[in-house]
């Protein structure tokens, strides 16, 4: 799953992401990005709206996950921080943190 893409990919990205729990477990167990497995254990509501404002629009895949991130709630945006942007920076050896 690449959070993304061609049309056949997105639809099945939608048809996962908004498919029963033990389809979504399964997915997430095969997932090689961090931001998939994250995507995939979210709640109905943000999966719903992921597909709703990214899969479903036309438009750079990119700038529209962009978009979708900045208009969530806080919490789910701290979540993707602590859980993905975090492991992230301390793997390639950044501290977070103000500059």
């Amino acid at each position: 799953m690449a959070l993304g893409g061609s049309t056949t990919r997105r639809r099945l990205e939608r048809r996962v992401l908004l498919g029963p729990s033990f389809l979504r477990r399964a997915a997430a167990s095969r997932a090689s990005a961090p931001e998939e497995r994250w995507m995939l254990s979210q709640p109905r509501a943000v999966r719903e709206s992921y597909v709703s404002e990214v899969l479903d629009q036309v438009g750079d895949p990119e700038l529209l996950r962009q978009v979708w991130m900045m208009r969530q709630p806080r919490a789910v945006r701290e979540r993707y921080v602590g859980e993905i942007l975090e492991p992230a920076l301390r793997r390639t050896g950044r501290s977070g943190g103000a500059a």
